[in-house]
Parts: C-alpha cells; sequence; structure tokens
C-alpha cells in the first residue's frame, strides 16, 4: 500500500523531511548538531556564523537545531566557512537515525519494493577512497613515475574479475 495524502493527513510534513509528528527529522538534528559542534570548535558564535554566511542569527539557531532544514547551496557555503567537507555533517551517524530519512519515512510500507524495482547504483565518484586516490595520483608531478603508477594499477586489476 502506498501511502498518500488522503490516508496520512501529516504526509505534507513527512514529505517536507519532518516526521509523523512533525517533529524536525532525526537527520537534520544530527547534521545540526555537527554544525554547532564545528562552529564551537572553531571559537565561533552564532552571530559570527550568521554574519560570514549573510543570514540572522536565529536562522544558524534553526539550522543547529534542525527546525530548518539546509538546502544544497547553504550547506556548500557552511562547508567552506567552517572548513569541512560533506563528509563531516555524516560522519558518526547511527543506523537508527540513518534510517529516518524522509524516503525511508515516506516508502516505509513498501521500501523493500521500491528498493528491488530501481535499485540505488554505487558510484565510484562518492568514495572517498577513490577520491583520495586520485588527488594523490595528481600530485604526481613525473610523467614517467604516473605511467609506472598507471602501469601497475592495470596490471593488478587483471586478476580481479567480476563475479
Amino acid at each position: 500500500m502506498v501511502r498518500t495524502a488522503e490516508s496520512n493527513p501529516n504526509m505534507y510534513k513527512m514529505s517536507r523531511g519532518r516526521t509523523e509528528t512533525g517533529a524536525p527529522n532525526p537527520i537534520d538534528v544530527y547534521i545540526g548538531q555537527r554544525i554547532r559542534i564545528r562552529r564551537r570548535l572553531l571559537g565561533l558564535s552564532q552571530e559570527a556564523l550568521s554574519k560570514k554566511m549573510g543570514i540572522t542569527f536565529q536562522q544558524v539557531q534553526k539550522y543547529e537545531r534542525g527546525y530548518n532544514r539546509i538546502g544544497a547551496s547553504r550547506l556548500w557555503d557552511i562547508m567552506q566557512i567552517l572548513g569541512v567537507d560533506a563528509n563531516y555533517f555524516f560522519m558518526g551517524m547511527n543506523e537508527e537515525i540513518s534510517k529516518q530519512s524522509p524516503r525511508n519515512i515516506i516508502l516505509s510500507e513498501n521500501l523493500e519494493q521500491v528498493e528491488q524495482e530501481n535499485p540505488i547504483k554505487s558510484d565510484i565518484m562518492q568514495d572517498t577512497d577513490f577520491i583520495q586516490l586520485a588527488q594523490a595520483y595528481e600530485r604526481i608531478k613525473d610523467t614517467q613515475v604516473g605511467e609506472y603508477i598507471r602501469g601497475l594499477i592495470f596490471s593488478i586489476s587483471r586478476y580481479y574479475r567480476e563475479p
């Protein structure tokens, strides 16, 4: 059974990332806590962070408490100001919190079926180890050394086949 606004009056809130009770989504709360921790480590007040972002300190409070969701462009600004990458905001998140994504809440009754019909494929460009490897490779200035490294990787990879 797919949930609809008729079968669940709180569907609009849930589709906006809130829980069924209308409380902030635990993932948004967790990210807000990570912002607060980093801000404090840097010795920034909410007011100082808000000035750097061009918003009110009340908006920073709402972000830190998870009351307001953070859009991608705003998250980018926060990353730049706090000197962290996107992974920082999700590190250490426990499984119980991660299961509270809006997608999981809305599709909870038929999530398994949806995932089987539309599997999420892994993107190597999102793999942290791959990104670090590519960055390390880019730092190699000697082209001959770069060619040796590529050759080594290609040689090793021949021994590994997809199942």
